[in-house]
């Protein structure tokens, strides 16, 4: 399933409440962890790609077909920009700059692929993964070598 994300903020919520409606039919109930794992790294990286890239997008979002103890939940922000993801070192009581850090803490797995003239940003989360409060160094991570204050990051 897919959805097209314009450039526009407003976009953000458009897509949360799509991926709410997607998990209806998936066997994820909307108050589980995993659901509410989900809308935010929907948040995260639809807020990602229309802030920073200012390009189309579009949302894909895999579930199972019927929710099992094992199911993954896959999730995809592909945008026509070449722009590589960043992490930023956000300052004190910045409101922006830790959307790559969530991902990371959040997802179970996480990476980035250059796609023509644009990239695809994916995370994974898996149903019979305990919930995990959003840390760094949490998930892999697709910056082989690269230190975020103090944390460094290396691809496994």
């Amino acid at each position: 399933m897919q959805l097209e994300i314009r450039p526009d903020p407003a976009e953000v919520g458009r897509a949360r409440r799509w991926a709410r409606s997607r998990l209806a039919g998936s066997g994820i109930e909307a108050d589980e962890p995993l659901a509410e794992t989900l809308i935010l790294l929907v948040s995260e990286l639809v807020t990602n790609a229309v802030v920073h890239t200012g390009c189309p997008a579009v949302l894909r979002l895999s579930l199972p077909g019927v929710a099992t103890e094992s199911a993954t939940v896959r999730l995809e922000v592909a945008d026509t920009s070449c722009k590589a993801p960043v992490p930023r070192c956000a300052e004190g009581d910045e409101t922006g700059g830790r959307g790559l850090a969530l991902v990371d803490g959040l997802a179970d797995r996480w990476g980035w692929t250059a796609e023509g003239t644009g990239k695809r940003i994916w995370c994974e989360l898996d149903r019979d993964s305990e919930p995990r409060e959003a840390a760094f160094g949490g998930g892999v991570t697709a910056y082989e070598g690269f230190e975020f204050e103090g944390f460094a990051y290396e691809a496994v």
